[in-house]
């Protein structure tokens, strides 16, 4: 796993999605993008059948302080290998899955309500 810094050091709100990528907090992010609790990084899988259980590593280290993670897989909502699955619930952390408009509309919702969620988001279109 890279120790890279955060693009921006706490989670913020998702402005935009889409043209292959996210606006948040004033600034455009092309790309996937991890939201977790230390930060919003980008993220290493550049489509869906590239994400694998190491792919989440960074969430894994941070367990402790998320409940959940919404994974937004695309377009379209797609179920993940069930190691992946299996990992989550090994780590305590919930995962749930859809599409990317819906898991960045989610987000800012949790987001809102202080509640402890990550997010994984594939870029669209």
């Amino acid at each position: 796993m890279s120790e890279q810094p955060p693009f921006f050091p706490e989670r913020a709100p998702i402005d935009a999605y889409g043209d292959h990528g996210f606006r948040f907090a004033e600034t455009s992010h092309r790309g996937a993008l991890l939201i977790l609790p230390s930060g919003m990084y980008g993220w290493q899988p550049e489509a869906f059948e590239a994400v694998d259980t190491p792919s989440f590593s960074r969430v894994f280290d941070e367990a402790s302080g998320i409940d959940f993670l919404l994974f937004g897989t695309g377009e379209k909502r797609l179920v993940p290998p069930a190691e992946i699955s299996r990992a989550f619930l090994d780590a305590g952390v919930g995962l749930e899955i859809m599409d990317t408009g819906a898991a960045c509309r989610t987000y800012n919702v949790l987001l809102g309500e202080a509640r402890a969620v990550a997010a994984a988001l594939l870029a669209v279109e």
